[in-house]
């Protein structure tokens, strides 16, 4: 597969994170090619503070690194990939500058790009703790694939930062062009948002759930995660881990349940281990639980937890992959203890019971519906 992506400002070799000799999946695509060669046709001046927003896996940075830009990315995934691809390139340490969406964003921008996420709710709370930095001369162009741009996302822009239009499509790929105007009466930041779960559904029925933008269902608790809720394994293990814990309302049940357990909180996106915490936090649960984001178990030694709660995401961006699940099982083998369990909540047609056995020896079905399965897999 090529792995160079060639640009205005020289050629450059990009890869994801973690690295995996058999991806097909390239570092950019056309949307990020689209925007670089429109940022050197128009002479966009980029001596200013330059911001880049939702930078997938580093491509956009790392082809601008000498103009010393700013990535603000949810994702930390995205971030390692943007180390990884500047230190590959020979971008000296310091060039870029890697914040998350729970930062305090720059306080001036003077060019704002910006890669459609996939979460509008995640562009609406980002537009917003960065609107108070642009002003009326500040460049702002976004750019994402056809498929990825809406009118919903076009009235985001020009709701909170100013008129807005779209240029031509090309290659499937299209640009976002919004004049900011300071003198627009912007609306409340809604994020994060907060509601009561439902009544049926276990320990933390009734509880309240916190939600940051971007953060899968964040208004309302997801049909899955609401199965998982009802049949949850007993209490009785020690470390337990919520992997993939998005909003932690699967970890908080579980330390609701059995204040004795020691819960940690995992998740690649900062927004969902903010949300976790917050979550934990607005319960006042007694016990201890720890928050990491991270490349799923990595940092967790081997042979340490006794239960694993896992339901895996199948979708990178507007791919769908079983790459993550796949990770997510192998790393949760190695942390469990001999005897200690993985328990899985997961859609019936993805067929993780043939994953586990292949991986564990072993896969009990624990409860069923039509649409989800909830599957436990005990390490020998």
């Amino acid at each position: 597969m090529n792995d160079r992506m060639t640009t205005p400002w020289g050629e450059f070799a990009l890869t994801r994170f973690p690295e995996d000799p058999r991806e097909r999946l390239r570092a950019w695509d056309a949307s990020d090619e689209y925007l670089l060669a429109h940022l050197a046709e128009e002479k966009v001046p980029l001596s200013g503070t330059v911001v880049v927003l939702g930078d997938r896996w580093g491509a956009l940075v790392t082809a601008l690194a000498e103009h010393r830009p700013t990535q603000i990315t949810d994702s930390f995934l995205a971030q390692e990939a943007a180390r990884l691809n500047l230190a590959r390139n020979g971008v000296e340490t310091g060039a870029v500058r890697l914040l998350t969406t729970q930062d305090a964003p720059p306080e001036r921008v003077d060019v704002l790009l910006v890669r459609v996420p996939k979460s509008l709710a995640l562009l609406e709370d980002q537009l917003l703790r960065l609107a108070p930095a642009v002003h009326e001369g500040t460049v702002v162009v976004g750019t994402g694939m056809v498929k990825e741009i809406h009118t919903s996302t076009l009235e985001l822009f020009e709701r909170i930062l100013g008129p807005t239009r779209t240029s031509l499509a090309v290659k499937k790929a299209r640009l976002i062009f919004c004049t900011p105007d300071p003198s627009l009466e912007r609306p409340a930041d809604p994020w994060p948002y907060s509601y009561a779960l439902p009544e049926d559904i276990g320990p933390v029925s009734g509880r309240t759930v916190v939600n940051h933008a971007g953060v899968f269902c964040a208004d309302r608790l997801d049909i899955g995660t609401r199965f998982f809720l009802r049949h949850l394994p007993a209490p009785g293990a020690r470390r337990v881990v919520d992997l993939g814990c998005g909003n932690g309302v699967v970890g908080t049940a579980v330390a609701v349940a059995d204040p004795g357990a020691e819960v940690l909180f995992v998740d690649e996106s900062f927004q969902a281990v903010a949300s976790a915490e917050a979550t934990y936090r607005a319960n006042g649960v007694p016990g201890h639980a720890e928050f990491r984001v991270g490349d799923g178990l990595a940092g967790v030694p081997d042979g340490s937890v006794d239960l694993v709660l896992n339901n895996p995401p199948f979708h990178s961006h507007q791919a769908t992959t079983d790459a993550t699940a796949w990770r997510m099982f192998t790393g949760a083998k190695r942390v469990l203890r001999p005897g200690g369990e993985l328990w899985v909540v997961g859609n019936r047609h993805l067929g993780y019971h043939v994953k586990l056995k292949r991986l564990f020896g072993n896969s009990r079905l624990v409860a069923s519906d039509p649409k989800f399965v909830v599957l436990r897999a005990v390490k020998r």
